[in-house]
């Protein structure tokens, strides 16, 4: 299942962002990928030695944290500061999965949710394409909107064909392991909210919610 969240980061954080980007050093792509990875990677990242992250985090990671639809969704344990890619014209990153455990050997983590931030428009090409079980789907979203989706998803970012392509990149761990099972808590529990929402004092609504409740508790790990 993907999740499209709408306005993520502001047209103010957008532009500070932008700012910033534009000053920073960025390096080959394929520094920070795996070896199978590597063979179809063609972008650049900002550098990790680069003293634009901290700011830059400060920015992004409460908004995407502090989102309510994405605790919802992804049920995060722990999340990874993202990395900052640029693709230029030419540039592409061909299918490819994630790999399963990242991050340096004493902070190690399970990546279950892969989320893409956009940070600009005006570029041409560029997709995201992602192989669900329902086909295919391409996706660009608007700058400050970010889409989410499991890391075992075959994927890849189409080449860009005009302009530059700016996005943030960030992995999590999840508390709910099983993707099926993170997209079943998902859609029961927006189907609780809405009966909170319209019909709080009823019966059903209690057992929706005590359902939800003990499926969360059953099915999380920490």
């Amino acid at each position: 299942m993907l999740l499209a969240i709408r306005n993520v980061l502001n047209e103010n954080q957008l532009k500070v962002i932008g700012k910033l980007l534009e000053s920073g050093d960025f390096v080959d792509g394929k520094l920070s990928a795996g070896k199978e990875a590597e063979q179809v990677k063609n972008n650049q990242e900002l550098s990790q030695k680069s003293p634009l992250h901290e700011q830059l985090n400060q920015m992004v990671m409460p908004s995407l944290l502090q989102n309510v639809e994405y605790q919802a969704f992804a049920f995060p344990l722990k999340v990874a500061t993202p990395f900052y890619a640029r693709y230029t014209k030419g540039m592409t990153y061909g299918f490819h999965v994630d790999d399963p455990i990242m991050g340096p050997m004493h902070s190690r983590y399970r990546s279950d949710i892969s989320t893409s931030i956009f940070l600009n428009d005006g570029y041409e090409g560029g997709e995201l394409a992602i192989k669900t079980s329902y086909g295919e789907q391409r996706i660009k979203l608007n700058a400050g909107d970010a889409i989410v989706y499991p890391s075992t998803s075959w994927h890849q970012v189409d080449e860009v064909t005009k302009g530059e392509r700016l996005v943030a990149v960030i992995w999590a761990q999840s508390m709910v392991k099983d993707p099926q099972k993170r997209e079943l808590i998902y859609e029961l529990g927006q189907a609780r909210e809405k009966l909170i929402d319209e019909r709080a004092d009823a019966e059903e609504t209690g057992h929706v919610s005590n359902v939800y409740s003990n499926l969360v508790r059953r099915w999380s790990e920490l």
